[in-house]
């Protein structure tokens, strides 16, 4: 089994970060239930709690009709379903369902409430855009997905922007005599933006950490990192219109597919000898080199559900 560096690290920053985001949210809504002497934003919190566990329950059905799924047996994609049944093993997971999306874009993604729930999905295009052990590194980082149980975490901490903003919209339209309504209403729309961007660091993070579970499962790092480089440039080329009707589900992706056309001149240069892939001693020249990000590329990855691509590869080529 490969080794990977810095999982524990991962992990310790991800249970640091669910407990601040936990306990900004429940610092707001007491400071603000004691200013306003409010008490139904106890109501609000079961609520936002209720409708995200629905979410939550109806998510599969939502993903594979945005997605245009179909499920498909060992007799239609025997390769397919013979590659996930040894790593869902390597995993210690029950094999997921598989599905092939049309959309116009070559990417995979997985989704599933539970173990036993779980759908790990390909795209037309990245079924003939990737060689076999690019394909199965992927199909690692989806699968690893699943393991971690990432569409629960994120789902989970998702409630907590969305509390910010009720009590950040509620308070500024407050009839409330008090006179400090809208002054809250400004310190939680802030907070509201703080934990934002708060849960998509989170989600950065469950992206490293699929990679490194790939890695994990016995994917040599360059193969993930030729399919991500691929999928990139796939990204990139594909049409406005297939780009546009991915948008809302982006994040499920194994990459941010709006950033396609500025991470394709950022990762062009890791391609030495113009081959369309990045092999072994490619990736390792990359570990060599320093990475730093411009302001831009900082900016933009703050934004965005994926850490920037570049930046990504490099942690790959630290990898053993």
């Amino acid at each position: 089994m490969a080794t990977v560096p810095n999982v524990w690290w991962l992990k310790l920053r991800m249970w640091l970060l669910v407990i601040v985001l936990f306990g900004i949210v429940y610092a707001l809504v007491s400071v603000v239930g004691v200013l306003l002497g409010i008490t139904n934003f106890i109501f609000f919190g079961a609520l936002a709690v209720g409708f995200t566990l629905l979410q939550y329950m109806i998510g599969p059905y939502i993903v594979q009709w945005s997605m245009r799924v179909k499920y498909v047996t060992e007799k239609e994609e025997p390769e397919l379903h013979k590659m996930v049944t040894e790593l869902a093993k390597k995993a210690g997971i029950p094999k997921p369902r598989i599905g092939i999306s049309e959309l116009g874009i070559p990417n995979a993604f997985a989704f599933g409430r539970w173990a036993s729930d779980g759908r790990i999905c390909f795209t037309r295009g990245i079924l003939s855009l990737l060689n076999k052990k690019e394909l199965e590194a992927v199909a690692g980082h989806e699968l690893s997905h699943l393991k971690h149980k990432d569409v629960a975490v994120i789902t989970l901490i998702s409630i907590i922007p969305m509390i910010a903003y009720y009590i950040a919209w509620n308070s500024m339209w407050s009839r409330n005599d008090k006179g400090n309504a809208a002054a809250i209403g400004i310190f939680a729309f802030i907070i509201y933006f703080i934990t934002n961007l708060l849960v998509l660091y989170a989600s950065r993070i469950r992206e490293l950490y699929a990679d490194s579970g790939s890695v994990a499962l016995g994917n040599e790092p360059h193969y993930l990192a030729s399919a991500l480089y691929k999928l990139v440039y796939g990204a990139a080329k594909a049409s406005p219109h297939a780009l546009k009707q991915a948008e809302g589900m982006k994040a499920f992706f194994a990459n941010d597919i709006s950033r396609a056309h500025d991470e394709i001149r950022e990762l062009v240069h890791l391609d030495l000898d113009k081959s369309g892939h990045i092999d072994e001693h490619e990736l390792a020249q990359l570990k060599e080199k320093h990475i730093k990000l411009g302001g831009f590329q900082k900016m933009m990855e703050l934004m965005s559900t994926h850490p920037n691509m570049l930046k990504r590869i490099k942690v790959l080529s630290e990898m053993k």
